[in-house]
């Protein structure tokens, strides 16, 4: 019995050395193929084969990173930009989540509002974007609604679609044992649909992101959208190309801490 659980523990060492081991080969890898990109990109523009004015370089945009930051405006901007993604990002999660309870509640009213959800959905959210001006004027709610235009419909599909999925044999066993609807979705439906939910808002992170970047391009005098048409204007191409890595990193940030998220709730509740 001794030597079966040691030869179990080893087992298991040997399991997270290799699940670490493969972890760090994938990190190694994905700076490596940055790291690379970033020389190639350095030496076209050194070399010639790039145009520095129209590609600028990796010099280049250190340069003026400092330089925005030393003007003290760069974390201005990034931390409107920041605020407004995920208040956005916020109220797309709750407006999605009532939204799609309802529709669960009520069968009726989901196969009234489905196409609808369907068509606002296709619907190129650019184009809202004027529209929005001229009914909440230029600032920072036009581009809230903005962001949340972008994801919100997308997002009551998918939160919907993932409650209609849960088994039917459990909601009849709660309903057997005496519950009634409330009891099905607090016991069963949210919880059985939290992977759903979780991958939703990894995607709803970002198109918040770009739905405020959309509203900052036409309605803003602050924000990385701002900065971004502002150097297109003025032909400030480095300014330009900074403030979309910058917009990288945001995304990435993003996308990690939703990511640990999920691995919190994997680990403390679904298992």
């Amino acid at each position: 019995m001794k030597k079966h659980t040691e030869a179990q523990l080893t087992n298991q060492e040997l399991y997270v050395k290799a699940h670490q081991k493969h972890h760090h080969q994938v990190t190694a890898y994905r700076i490596l193929i940055f790291v690379t990109f970033l020389v190639l990109w350095e030496l076209s523009v050194a070399l010639g084969w790039l145009d520095a004015f129209f590609f600028a370089s990796p010099s280049r945009v250190i340069l003026c990173f400092v330089n925005l930051v030393l003007n003290k405006s760069l974390f201005m901007h990034i931390g409107i930009t920041l605020l407004e993604t995920l208040v956005s990002f916020l109220l797309v999660f709750i407006i999605s989540l009532i939204v799609a309870t309802l529709l669960w509640y009520s069968g009726k009213l989901s196969e009234i509002l489905e196409p609808y959800l369907v068509i606002l959905n296709s619907l190129p959210k650019s184009a809202l974007a004027p529209l929005f001006i001229v009914w909440l004027g230029t600032g920072t709610t036009t581009i809230i609604v903005a962001g949340i235009s972008v994801a919100v419909f997308g997002s009551i599909i998918s939160f919907f679609t993932a409650f209609q999925q849960i088994s039917e044999s459990k909601i009849t066993l709660i309903y057997t044992l005496g519950g009634n609807k409330n009891h099905a979705l607090k016991k069963v439906v949210l919880p059985g649909s939290i992977p759903t939910l979780i991958s939703t808002a990894k995607v709803n992170i970002g198109l918040s992101l770009v739905g405020v970047i959309i509203g900052e391009f036409l309605a803003a005098r602050r924000g990385l959208g701002y900065l971004i048409i502002y150097g297109s204007q003025v032909f400030q191409l480095n300014m330009v190309i900074t403030s979309i890595i910058i917009l990288c990193i945001i995304a990435m940030g993003f996308y990690k801490v939703i990511q640990f998220i999920e691995h919190y709730i994997k680990k403390k509740i679904l298992n």
